[in-house]
């Protein structure tokens, strides 16, 4: 196992889901450590869903003392199509997985005995992504000027604004965001500083099995 690497693990995709994870983690009541090296669970950011391969979990399953593995993925446009391809890419390793992916998240265990997981963000039932997550963090005080957010959003979208459609989540956070004070704080920082309200009930699905998959 290299330097820095947990016995418990954690793949995803890009910079946001890495340092995302453990700041919403803490703010639900478990410590993840100060230091890179105190971390309770490595978390690897994959550059993109393409590169969660079938090799990579390979790799990741047979790495010496490995008890736990994870991945956390968007749903993108279909929250079944990604489980499919997820499903697909995992069989030849662990071929138990069922058909459907369960509302609550994946966790079973594998043929080696290791406790494997899979969530889909948002909720692995919608489409969306981290971003569509992060809106369920929305503090009630910041509900009338979140829907304004998305107003906003639309109205640009409509003027001209290139971003891709399925990047309307991500618009409408961070557009909330840069009304924020101090604006402009990367997504992050907004749950460290108690911007966005990592305790709401609509997030607690994930905490729940990412407490459960990671024995926490």
């Amino acid at each position: 196992m290299a330097k820095n690497d947990k016995p418990k693990k954690l793949l995803v995709e890009g910079q946001d889901d890495l340092r995302v994870i453990p700041e919403l983690i803490e703010k639900n009541g478990i410590f993840w450590g100060n230091k890179k090296e105190e971390a309770i669970i490595s978390i690897q950011e994959c550059g993109g869903y393409e590169n969660i391969t079938s090799d990579l979990i390979y790799t990741e399953l047979q790495t010496r003392g490995r008890t736990h593995l994870g991945l956390m993925v968007d749903a993108d446009d279909d929250a079944f199509l990604r489980w499919q391809s997820i499903r697909n890419a995992c069989f030849p390793n662990i071929p138990n997985l069922p058909e459907a992916l369960p509302e609550n998240g994946l966790i079973i265990n594998t043929p080696d005995n290791q406790k494997f997981g899979v969530w889909i963000m948002p909720n692995n039932i919608i489409e969306g992504m981290l971003e569509t997550f992060l809106g369920y963090m929305i503090p009630e005080q910041g509900e009338y000027l979140w829907e304004y957010a998305q107003e906003v959003v639309r109205e640009a979208k409509n003027k001209g604004a290139t971003f891709k459609e399925s990047y309307i989540d991500k618009a409408e956070i961070y557009t909330w965001l840069a009304w924020q004070n101090e604006p402009g704080r990367q997504i992050h920082q907004a749950i460290k500083y108690n911007i966005l309200n990592p305790n709401n009930p609509k997030v607690q699905g994930f905490i729940n099995w990412f407490k459960e998959l990671y024995d926490l």
